[in-house]
């Protein structure tokens, strides 16, 4: 019953997101377009914003789908980036309306989860230390998020399997030659 009321909740607001923008939907709008009481909505959320990033993650946790490995990295990008694209309209509501904060935060922490378990499979013969492979998952984590970023902020035009080919073909390699460069420059 729990997760039928927040899938419920998600719907009613991605719809009411066709309609108006971000800081015109009250709860009051979405709990009567879910026939809900306001205390459903506050049982599982503490307001819009927490919906919203409820809202990112799991759609973003469905898109990734255990596509974190090396051999898969790529099919895991294309799949947030399809996640994030048949959400357009309310990712660029959210987006262009509240702030890309929320956004940029849930990207972060997804791509993150990507490369860093693709820098631990990659590390696991070698003495990289876990500030060493942090250093590594950052740095690709900021380009991957910039990219997608301004994907969004240009409105989703651009196809992005063409922006994963070049993400692909551009770090094709790198990150294991980050691995051995640590590994060969120890202190």
């Amino acid at each position: 019953m729990t997760n039928r009321t927040k899938l419920q909740l998600e719907e009613a607001f991605k719809k009411l997101l066709l309609e108006k923008p971000f800081h015109k939907v009250t709860i009051k709008d979405l709990t009567d377009a879910c026939y809900l009481s306001r205390m459903s909505f506050y049982y599982h959320f503490q307001d819009l914003y927490d919906l919203t990033e409820w809202i990112l993650i799991e759609d973003a946790k469905k898109a990734l789908n255990e596509k974190k490995d090396y051999a898969h990295w790529k099919e895991g990008l294309e799949n947030i980036f399809e996640a994030v694209y048949e959400n357009k309209p309310f990712i660029l509501n959210v987006y262009h309306d509240i702030s890309k904060d929320q956004i940029e935060k849930v990207l972060f922490k997804l791509v993150h989860g990507l490369i860093e378990s693709i820098v631990e499979e990659r590390s696991i013969e070698t003495n990289l230390n876990e500030q060493q492979k942090n250093f590594i998952a950052y740095f690709y984590k900021y380009g991957f998020v910039g990219i997608m970023l301004d994907w969004i902020e240009k409105g989703m035009d651009e196809n992005y399997n063409e922006i994963v080919d070049d993400l692909e073909k551009t770090v094709h390699g790198t990150i294991d030659l980050s691995i051995k460069n640590f590994t060969n420059n120890k202190k």
